[in-house]
């Protein structure tokens, strides 16, 4: 184009480039406030559509989830003890620093397997209890390693198509029970229901924890998955309490003051390197008045230094380092006597006050460390030192079990909403519920039924009023919802921390009995139910049972992908009798892989 003298013309380049330049910021800020808005529109939509199927009035129709019918494939055998969080093909992606490998570290999700994890060739259903106490079937757990390396300390032995547990470990070469006794006399506040909770780190095949159920003390077992092989599978095909985890870089699942006991026979952990952090820990889940039980090295090395191959000077030094290591974080020298040592946790806060001093070592923790918090926190060298407000939260200021059970406990008022008279009310509630629930379920309260997890429990309502029925609960609290475990513990149950968006920790076919009670309508916006279902089919053991409490939003669509993991559901009432929540019994079936023979 020319000017009519003739010259060509030439673009002001400066003139469009301004308003292109404008128009496309213009055109990204729509989309993305646009996009926004879906998003949250969309969010909005979907929580206000789980909270009217929770909220409507009876009578009042809402349209449930549909989905298609689908039908999951099964894992290759290989899988057949898969555990996501702790699975050894990815240990060589960690580090091997305080043993961090062991810790949980779960697969993306483009990693997740959507498949059924099927039994061993041969899987039986479990020995009943209590006589899975003492043994249970070969083929269900069938690991010849921890059999042929702890044989002659009398942890197990195979006979024929079973696994036998003689009582025996590392430190009672005697059996379990002599050596319980002993420490039953060095701490006599096990005998009279003081003590009711405990915890045992590096736990073998948890026949410690075993004999403590017939002297009334509810214990946490806990092991990583390592070269024993499967410690943890084997101690709940016992029908003992147990889990896997392990003290390494983050703290463990636990709240705060939680252990009225804690115990390690030979664990071989080091209590007394990296600044105690591990001791640490321990203080953190016990709570004031507890007590710290250890045997093995460096207790009573005078006379036991010669068989672990070390020099009577080192062992000297290590019990010297561990004694000034527990003083300085308010322990005590309670009572020793041959291989047991036992030490407590101070109630007076007088101790805590040393550790202002900016020149003692450990130091206090700040305020920004929140005590209770425990999923994938990471380990702190400091002292928690307990709220000196919390005065019931003390071993010695709680009622003796089992009066703890129905108690009010003094940190129910932590909890937003929390008091005794909405403790009570729960407490109520479940009794009902769990009557109801023996009607729809009869093998519930019969040896059918030994090992029970409760998934998103609040205050151990269905632990308590089943806690006369032969079986234990393992109750789970949501990481995000309210921390309401320090409740359960202090009523004298046990229980842990978990996010059902990622794999528990445990190996499958470990339970009897999953509870859930409205699970998916409080966490369907993070995890997906698909995921969760395949979970809780991987931990469930074949022919065990399922009870589903959901909003009717969600039960059609549970039962149809619950039909696509091989289980059979059926649809009841609540003992209400509401329509806008539906109770779902189900059971699993017991196949076997087309691998095995």
């Amino acid at each position: 184009m020319k000017h009519k003298d003739g010259k060509p013309h030439q673009s002001d380049k400066s003139s469009w480039k301004v308003p292109v330049a404008l128009t496309v910021v213009v055109l990204c800020g729509l989309s993305f406030y646009l996009g926004g808005i879906f998003c949250s529109e969309r969010e909005r939509y979907v929580a206000e559509a789980v909270n009217k199927a929770v909220n409507t009035p009876t009578g009042t129709a809402t349209v449930p989830v549909q989905i298609k019918a689908i039908s999951f494939p099964e894992c290759s055998a290989e899988y057949q003890d898969y555990t996501p969080c702790t699975d050894p093909k990815r240990w060589h992606k960690y580090g091997r620093h305080r043993l961090a490998f062991l810790e949980r570290h779960c697969p993306p999700s483009f990693e997740r397997q959507e498949c059924l994890v099927p039994p061993p060739d041969g899987y039986k259903s479990p020995i009943r209890w209590p006589k899975s106490k003492n043994e249970c079937w070969y083929r269900n757990v069938p690991y010849d390693w921890i059999n042929k390396q702890k044989s002659n300390q009398h942890w197990l032995k195979k006979e024929g198509e079973k696994f036998l547990f003689p009582g025996g470990g590392t430190m009672f070469p005697n059996g379990v029970g002599a050596y319980v006794d002993l420490m039953q006399d060095l701490i006599p506040q096990m005998k009279d229901g003081t003590i009711r909770t405990a915890i045992d780190t590096g736990c073998g095949v948890a026949s410690w924890g075993g004999d403590l159920l017939d002297r009334g003390i509810l214990t946490v077992s806990l092991a990583p998955r390592d070269n024993h092989q499967a410690q943890v599978q084997f101690a709940l095909e016992r029908g003992i309490p147990a889990i896997l985890g392990i003290i390494s870089t983050q703290r463990l699942p636990f709240p705060s003051n939680s252990f009225d006991m804690a115990h390690c026979s030979r664990c071989l952990i080091p209590w007394t390197e990296f600044g105690g952090v591990y001791l640490l820990e321990v203080h953190r889940i016990l709570r004031p008045g507890g007590f710290w039980v250890l045997s093995g090295p460096p207790v009573n090395y005078q006379r036991r230094w010669r068989g672990w191959n070390t020099t009577i000077e080192e062992q000297k030094s290590d019990y010297d380092k561990l004694q000034e290591l527990l003083t300085s974080m308010c322990f005590k020298l309670f009572n020793k006597k041959d291989d047991i040592a036992v030490w407590q946790k101070l109630s007076d806060n007088s101790c805590y006050k040393k550790l202002d001093n900016p020149e003692n070592y450990p130091s206090k923790c700040d305020d920004g460390t929140e005590p209770d918090s425990a999923w994938y926190t990471p380990l702190r060298p400091c002292v928690v030192v307990p709220n000196p407000a919390a005065k019931k939260v003390k071993l010695e200021a709680l009622p003796k079990w089992p009066e703890r059970l129905h108690a009010a406990p003094e940190r129910v008022s932590d909890v937003r909403g929390g008091n005794a008279g909405s403790f009570k009310h729960d407490d109520g509630k479940w009794k009902a519920r769990a009557k109801h629930y023996k009607k729809l379920l009869p093998a519930l309260g019969t040896d059918k039924i030994r090992n029970v997890m409760d998934m998103n429990t609040l205050y151990g309502g269905f632990a308590a009023a089943v806690v006369d029925d032969p079986l234990w609960v393992m109750n789970v609290v949501s990481s995000y919802a309210p921390n309401t475990l320090s409740v359960v513990y202090d009523r004298g149950l046990i229980g842990t921390i978990h996010d059902w968006c990622e794999a528990f920790s445990t190996y499958p076919r470990t339970y009897d009995l999953l509870h859930l009670d409205g699970l998916f309508s409080a966490e369907s916006h993070r995890c997906e139910m698909k995921y969760v279902l395949l979970e809780m089919d991987r931990i469930l053991r074949p022919n065990g049972y399922a009870i589903i409490r959901e909003s009717s939003y969600f039960v059609d669509a549970i039962a149809t992908m619950t039909k696509g993991m091989r289980w059979s559901c059926r649809k009841e009432e609540t003992e209400y009798g509401v329509e806008k929540e539906k109770i779902l019994i189900c059971q699993k079936k017991l196949w076997y892989s087309k691998q095995n023979s």
